[in-house]
């Protein structure tokens, strides 16, 4: 099997945290380059989207989207990431980090492919809104559930946030989250996350 995907990428990283959290040796990540734009042949002839990641498997279809990918290979390692008695917590919290990241990734490509002339301003606004709602939920309602056993979730949030500080440290998404904050100071420091830093 091989990743394609980009260091870059939060969803990359998303998958490339488990695979160190779960032990999966020998799992490259294949650099393929992507953009709203069009990717690479190699990308779109695994993943007819043209989006990262992509799981290529010898003898059975590429699986894509992030969250198909982890499953997949927390089922394959049985590492235990998405456990029965907190699944549709960790979904949720999943679906959250994904959020972020859709939103975040939006807002970058505004700034690369638009000149700034022609930037919307008011969406990128609401693209940031949407952020910050759910920063504020994980703040207020889910670091017990943080602060939990290791999840996918947890994995999703971290990486998310590490997709903030990479790309738009400018928004200081810290201010007033104090918890979350603290949560994710002492989560960055897992080696999987250090190895993973884009």
């Amino acid at each position: 099997m091989e990743l394609l995907g980009s260091p870059a990428s939060p969803f990359v990283r998303k998958v490339r945290v488990l695979i160190a959290e779960a032990g999966i040796p020998d799992l490259p990540l294949v650099q393929v380059a992507t953009s709203p734009l069009g990717g690479e042949d190699r990308l779109n002839a695994a993943n007819p989207l043209g989006k990262i990641p992509a799981l290529t498997r010898p003898d059975a279809p590429t699986l894509y989207d992030s969250r198909v990918i982890t499953r997949y290979l927390d089922a394959q390692s049985k590492a235990g990431l998405y456990p029965d008695a907190r699944i549709w917590d960790v979904l949720t919290l999943e679906a959250t980090a994904d959020g972020i990241m859709d939103a975040a990734v939006n807002l970058t490509y505004e700034k690369r492919f638009r000149a700034p002339e022609i930037q919307f301003a008011p969406w990128m606004e609401g693209q940031w809104t949407k952020i910050a709602r759910a920063l504020d939920a994980l703040d207020g309602q889910w670091l017990s559930h943080l602060k939990g056993p290791l999840d996918m979730g947890q994995i999703a949030v971290g990486c998310a946030l590490g997709y903030l500080d990479f790309r738009h440290d400018d928004r200081a998404w810290r201010n007033g989250r104090d918890g979350l904050c603290a949560w994710y100071a002492d989560f960055a420091t897992r080696p999987a996350m250090q190895a993973t830093q884009p």
